[in-house]
């Protein structure tokens, strides 16, 4: 199957390969500040499909995977935020030779909360909030998408700076289409990759933040476990962790990417 051609920029040309995907309202554009930092390496910054730069394409999560494999290379370190977690998770799940190790970034495999599941219910988004936003989305899109930062910085200690760099990053690029938000807010909602995690080999590190108001913190106690799994929680930091401690980020990243590589 052949798909539109989604806008990659890359940068560095040696090195560890590494593919960045960001979340849901937003484009590659607020990776910005690791750029500085990961010059050893040859980054590849995505657009997600319908985001940024990046055309429509339709269909669901396994469309815009198959779309992501067409179209990055073998063998790199695929680091997803949020939305963008998901989807290098599903990466990792259907495409293992693909992905070389896994970074999850304030990520679920199973955003939408399940208040019914007995003995314990999962933890995520209401699902009342995503359809607020699904109906908010044809009424006022820029509003909608600046309720959303809001709700991803809520929490961190410097809140209101980190929603001003995040719109203005944002903002670096066009919009997101409402049919593409309208399908990643579908993704988040329905998509439970729970059952397939003992299907991931590679290494994987998960970052999550204690203070996230979209992705609980008990979740990683519920979450497997595996030799090849490390969980980093930071204490301070909300949804959005590489925006409001990005030098703490950037040093537990580089120190797993180099303690795999060795």
């Amino acid at each position: 199957m052949t798909f539109p051609k989604l806008h990659i920029d890359t940068v560095g040309s040696t090195g560890q390969k590494i593919v960045l995907l960001h979340g849901w309202g937003v484009n590659s554009a607020v990776f910005e500040p690791l750029k500085t930092a990961l010059t050893e390496y040859r980054v590849h910054y995505v657009d997600l499909p319908g985001f940024g730069h990046s055309p429509h394409i339709d269909g669901t999560i396994d469309d815009w995977v198959a779309a992501l494999a067409a179209q990055l290379p073998q063998a790199a370190i695929w680091l997803g935020w949020s939305l963008g977690g998901l989807l290098a998770t599903k990466m990792a799940i259907d495409y293992p030779n693909q992905v070389s190790g896994l970074i999850t970034v304030a990520s679920s495999p199973c955003f939408m909360a399940r208040h019914d599941e007995q003995p314990q219910p999962w933890p995520g988004i209401s699902p009342q909030v995503l359809s607020q936003f699904s109906e908010q989305l044809h009424n006022n899109l820029p509003k909608t998408i600046e309720r959303f930062l809001a709700i991803q910085a809520m929490g961190s200690d410097t809140a209101k700076s980190d929603i001003q760099q995040l719109k203005s990053l944002l903002l670096a690029k066009p919009l997101a289409d409402k049919q593409s938000l309208q399908q990643g807010l579908s993704i988040l909602t329905e998509v439970d990759l729970r059952n397939q995690l003992q299907h991931i080999q590679q290494p994987w590190l998960r970052i999550w933040g204690r203070l996230d108001g979209l992705v609980p913190k008990r979740l990683p106690d519920m979450l497997i476990k595996g030799d090849n799994v490390s969980d980093i929680l930071l204490h301070n930091a909300s949804h959005a962790p590489f925006i409001s401690h990005s030098d703490l980020f950037i040093t537990q990243l580089e120190q797993w990417i180099k303690s795999i590589s060795r």
